[in-house]
């Protein structure tokens, strides 16, 4: 189902697609960020989008999700088209509590300066806090000047700059 009007909606991944998916996974994964968390390409994809309901009901799977938190895991779609994604955690784990933070978000490049990536942390929180998470704590790289402008839009406060597993710099902060 889409919005008529074209407007953003997150939406669960479903097994119809696949092609776009994959398509976002590679072009997002070539600029260095994970669109697909914990996508294994050769896995049947049926089977990843079921973890990934199984993961939004906190069932705690055994392999490469064992140890994850209860989390969703949406598509942002405008028109039909998937424009980006968002990851909502409902608890944090050290590594999420240190660097992760509750909600993680992107859009692929051709649908970026379009509001697109406010929209998507817009409708997240708004899960988020549904499921009970009233102080979210929402991370961007230190040098993505574009994602730090939407959190600081969103009400974000900075709380620090840490340094992250991959050595780079990560600001981390809270929206109340």
């Amino acid at each position: 189902m889409t919005d008529v009007e074209g407007r953003l909606r997150l939406r669960p991944l479903s097994i119809d697609d696949e092609d776009a998916f994959r398509a976002a996974h590679v072009e997002m994964e070539a600029e260095g960020f994970t669109f697909g968390l914990g996508f294994d390409a050769d896995e049947p994809f049926v089977d990843y989008v079921d973890a990934l309901e199984q993961r939004g009901r906190g069932v705690d799977l055994p392999g490469r999700w064992e140890h994850w938190v209860r989390s969703v895991f949406l598509v942002a779609e405008v028109a039909g088209a998937i424009v980006g994604r968002s990851s909502i955690r409902f608890e944090l784990n050290d590594f999420l509590a240190y660097e992760g933070g509750h909600i993680g978000y992107g859009v692929l490049a051709v649908y970026r300066r379009r509001g697109h990536a406010g929209e998507i942390l817009r409708q997240s929180l708004v899960i988020a806090r549904a499921q009970g998470v009233e102080r979210v704590l929402v991370t961007c790289d230190d040098s993505n000047e574009a994602s730090a402008r939407v959190i600081e839009a969103a009400g974000g406060v900075l709380e620090s700059r840490v340094v992250g597993a991959e050595r780079d710099l990560v600001r981390r902060y809270w929206i109340d």
